[in-house]
């Protein structure tokens, strides 16, 4: 699956620990990450600065769902159920 562009769902919902330009500490979960821009695309996307976690995500349509809405959703509900479950 190509990933929905101007989603931003796996910017937003997920924590990420590692550093992220301008987010040296990585960002909470639900915190929107830095260099997601208004557009909702990710202002260092293929650059080599961009955390691994994220070069590593692949757009899945279970992960990803029907609209950028269900996204959100999902992926709030999978990272609510990786720290409950730690």
């Amino acid at each position: 699956m190509d990933c929905r562009l101007g989603c931003g769902a796996c910017c937003i919902a997920p924590s990420i620990t590692s550093a992220i330009p301008g987010m040296p500490n990585g960002k909470k979960a639900g915190q929107r990450c830095i260099q997601l821009g208004s557009d909702n695309l990710c202002k260092i996307f293929g650059m080599p600065e961009r955390p691994k976690v994220c070069a590593d995500f692949g757009a899945e349509p279970w992960v990803c769902g029907d609209s950028d809405e269900e996204a959100l959703i999902i992926l709030t509900d999978l990272e609510s159920d990786t720290v409950n479950h730690v």
